[in-house]
């Protein structure tokens, strides 16, 4: 399944570990409690290539997890031939590596998927690659089909109670180089807030993914059975013929965002407006089309490419033909041919709305001003 790298030059706590959870005695308390949400700026204010925590959304399900960093530890088990655990000291003299990615949230798993809510940001984690935990590991060729994680939070949410936020990955995608078991963002350490001391970190998928408080990795044989797969965060598989068969919500789609023009705001007639915007997904964007008021062309973006899962530039270049109000669209596509919908999905195209002048006529022949 992978290759073997060897121990690190520290020395480890093998085995068990697998019933006692006495990893959890690093929490020293919920605060607060309950659900919270910070909303990002709107799309015209998220300027900067990477943005600041301050800038960043938050999502917190069940409340904030208080960690002594000083008796946080992570086990790492299930169906691996050599289960263990670290510490903090231990985990930061690992071989490390920062991924630059965009981190979105899903929504609301309690409502239809039909709104886009622009949840986005772009960031920089830092931390030791899973696939490098897992190598030391070495799960079950066969049967290791999903590495379940362990946050320290807990209590209710939704009304329903929850002992841990618990999620899964197939083992597929957390033995790709990307996923990160982080220790920092945009170089600072993770605060409470943001799941530290330590995160799971995947990029290319919903920020629900990324369990914070970080405090056990579990190799099984199926999905996690916890209330954060199994009741929350499902949604209906686009391609099931009958409409009844969900899918879990694991990679993003498509997405895009228009930066600049901001909305309502004012141009002069006849003239070109340059505009410029975000567009991310779990695939690299290929390509951007721009349509004014709802017709029916499409004009290419130009779009930049990607090197890690950072969200992409793209800019466009378009012409307001005489005074009035116009609507702004984009629309993006990925490598394998996902598309933007037009409406009715968390996903859907964003749109923006724009005035143009009349311009002035001229003292001489009454011409309009261009």
């Amino acid at each position: 399944m992978m290759a073997d790298v060897g121990l690190p030059p520290i020395q480890f706590s093998y085995g068990g570990d697998d019933i006692s959870d006495s990893e959890r005695n690093a929490l020293v308390d919920i605060q607060p409690k309950g659900f919270f949400i910070r909303p990002p700026p709107e799309p015209h204010e998220l300027c900067e290539d990477l943005t600041s925590d301050a800038d960043l959304f938050q999502t917190i399900h069940m409340g904030t997890a208080v960690v002594d960093a000083s008796r946080w530890k992570l086990v790492l088990n299930g169906l691996v031939e050599r289960p263990f655990s670290i510490n903090l000291t231990q985990l930061r003299q690992m071989p490390f590596k920062s991924v630059t990615s965009f981190h979105e949230c899903y929504g609301s798993p309690l409502t239809p998927p039909t709104k886009n809510v622009w949840r986005i940001g772009n960031v920089t984690w830092t931390g030791v690659p899973l696939l490098y935990l897992l190598s030391i590991a070495r799960p079950h060729p066969r049967l290791g089909l999903f590495v379940w994680s362990d946050g320290l939070d807990s209590g209710i949410f939704a009304g329903v109670s929850a002992d841990r936020y618990q999620k899964d990955l197939p083992i597929e995608k957390a033995l790709t180089p990307e996923v990160l078991v982080a220790y920092e963002m945009n170089g600072q350490p993770l605060n409470k807030k943001r799941g530290g001391p330590v995160r799971l970190v995947v990029p290319g998928w919903f920020g629900t993914n990324s369990t914070k408080w970080l405090s056990r990795l579990s190799v099984q044989e199926t999905r996690a059975q916890g209330v954060f797969t199994t009741t929350f965060y499902n949604e209906l598989d686009p391609i099931s013929l009958e409409g009844v068969r969900t899918r879990a919500v694991w990679e993003v789609q498509p997405n895009s965002m228009i930066v600049r023009p901001r909305p309502q705001e004012i141009f002069r007639c006849s003239s070109y407006i340059e505009g410029w915007g975000r567009a991310w997904g779990a695939d690299e964007i290929v390509q951007v089309e721009i349509r004014l008021d709802n017709g029916d062309s499409w004009s290419e973006a130009s779009v930049a490419r990607r090197r890690q899962f950072e969200w992409q530039l793209f800019s466009f270049r378009v012409l307001i033909p005489q005074a009035g109000s116009y609507y702004i669209q984009a629309r993006a596509t990925d490598r394998r041919g996902a598309r933007q919908p037009l409406m009715g999905s968390r996903n859907h195209v964003p749109t923006v709305q724009i005035l143009a002048q009349s311009c002035p006529p001229t003292a001489d022949t009454g011409e309009e001003v261009t």
